[in-house]
């Protein structure tokens, strides 16, 4: 997977009564920065390459969610779906962030986003991987899994390392590089396992509830950014032109023969993408 460039540090930010991992570059006093939110699985770590990417032209911020990564949960905290997104204006305000460009990725984008609709005068832009407003979404299969009580607990503790590695890369038009789904898998622990049987069954009626935040982000109009692997296992292509029910202005792109992780299967066209959105608005 990427690794850090020289120009890009790893280090921890206090946010609330806890502690998170924080990848960097750019001016880093900047009040007006790009920040990178990563979905399940997954951690600040997946969006290394394109924050020294964006670091050129911008502060460039990749958070770890708390459980996830290397970022220990605060006290208290039950990794409900709200309880993430009033986190993200936390981290942000904890970051010196007063204006910000959301890059989002899987469950990165319903945290994020909900968020983003109540402080609309915040958001500069949003970019989109495999993600954003999922109006009537049917869970996957082992979301339903994760879901139910004790079904879901029972899978965690029988994900191995090749269990992991296996169901992750065989739903991936291209695969995933050995090293990225590794780092996945070391971050995969118990606490992260935890938060995400209470993540997900905080949020079943997520594509219930979207059509609300759909309408509270179509009034800002904000500058969107789509992109999405054409051959997502996960979440269904048909959705990206749907983004266009919150960010009426929205650019849209599929990208041929890409899974769930195009910013990783598809570095360059993605790292292209989204630079070129960026430098229009920053």
């Amino acid at each position: 997977m990427p690794r850090p460039t020289p120009d890009t540090s790893e280090g921890s930010l206090r946010v609330g009564s806890g502690e998170v991992r924080v990848f960097e570059a750019g001016p880093h006093q900047a009040s007006e920065a790009v920040a990178f939110f990563h979905g399940n699985p997954g951690s600040a770590g997946d969006w290394v390459g394109l924050v020294g990417k964006v670091g050129e032209l911008s502060r460039a911020v990749a958070f770890d969610l708390p459980g996830f990564g290397q970022s220990p949960s605060p006290p208290g905290f039950d990794h409900t779906i709200e309880e993430y997104a009033d986190w993200v204006g936390e981290a942000l305000d904890a970051a010196g962030i007063a204006r910000v460009h959301l890059v989002l990725h899987d469950f990165g984008g319903p945290i994020a986003l909900i968020w983003a609709a109540r402080n609309p005068d915040r958001v500069a832009s949003v970019t989109m991987f495999n993600t954003g407003i999922l109006t009537g979404y049917e869970w996957h299969t082992m979301a339903r899994v994760w879901q139910t009580p004790l079904l879901g607990e029972l899978a965690m503790m029988i994900s191995s390392r090749q269990v992991f590695r296996r169901a992750v890369a065989s739903a991936e038009p291209r695969g995933l590089p050995r090293d990225f789904l590794d780092e996945m898998f070391d971050n995969y622990d118990r606490e992260t396992r935890a938060a995400v049987l209470d993540l997900y069954r905080s949020a079943k009626d997520l594509g219930d509830r979207a059509d609300e935040v759909a309408s509270q982000l179509a009034t800002a109009d904000i500058p969107a950014l789509v992109v999405w692997g054409a051959r997502d296992h996960y979440l269904n292509a048909s959705f990206a032109s749907r983004q266009r029910e919150a960010f009426p202005s929205a650019e849209v792109h599929l990208v041929p023969d890409s899974g769930h992780w195009p910013f990783i299967d598809s570095p360059e066209v993605c790292e292209a993408l989204l630079l070129a959105f960026l430098e229009r608005r920053i």
